[in-house]
């Protein structure tokens, strides 16, 4: 290290290096990934944490809110057990990915790779070829629209209704007669919290005292 240079003069890594927030999980960070006017599929690089190109938006689904993942989260072990327990459904196993976000704003954030503060206010109980994938709901803390709701009651069906569409059409071919995605299930801020935190002891169960380039 030469005079003048500091400790921590490198990039943090969005997924690890990242803190999720003292006041998980009622407030957390997340790293976006995607705005709404994006047509390419961008995903954070497990290795460097740069965003990468996932896949071009084949088809003319695009995702209506900010998407991205709360850092220091891991859908394994925990997450499943939940989503099991809920839907009946056994067998189930996480996705091997950290914990998916939606953030509803209504400022046009032009681009991702950035850091936003949002609170959790319901999910998704997603299920992805017997995987649990469930994707949170948040708004944008001290949003002037959507930074007053508290929970997924206060969130208009119609804002919904395009959220479940996206996730259950953007891996559906044009010809499919079936998809391999379902939503088991909608639920409010108290279940959101409870997924957030069995993520974060998935993540501490996985890459706690461990190499976190992987």
């Amino acid at each position: 290290m030469t005079k003048g240079d500091s400790p921590n003069r490198f990039r943090s890594h969005p997924w690890h290096g990242v803190p999720i927030g003292e006041t998980a999980p009622a407030v957390v960070t997340c790293y976006v990934e995607i705005v709404p006017t994006d047509t390419v599929k961008y995903e954070a690089d497990k290795i460097t944490g740069y965003l990468r190109v996932d896949r071009p938006q084949k088809f003319s689904n695009v995702c209506p809110t900010l998407y991205g993942f709360i850092p220091q989260t891991y859908s394994a072990e925990h997450v499943a057990a939940l989503a099991s327990r809920t839907t009946g459904k056994p067998n189930l196993r996480g996705d091997g990915d950290p914990l998916d976000i939606c953030v509803l704003t209504e400022k046009a954030i032009t681009h991702g790779d950035i850091l936003v503060t949002a609170i959790p206010i319901g999910g998704l109980r997603v299920i992805d070829r017997a995987e649990a994938d469930d994707k949170i709901i948040a708004v944008l803390a001290n949003d002037a629209v959507y930074g007053a709701w508290q929970d997924l009651k206060d969130c208009p069906e119609t804002i919904l209704n395009r959220l479940k569409h996206y996730f259950l059409t953007y891996k559906q071919q044009p010809l499919a007669t079936d998809s391999v995605v379902e939503i088991a299930a909608a639920y409010g801020r108290a279940e959101a919290h409870d997924v957030i935190r069995q993520s974060q002891l998935d993540y501490a169960t996985h890459f706690q005292n461990r190499d976190r380039s992987q």
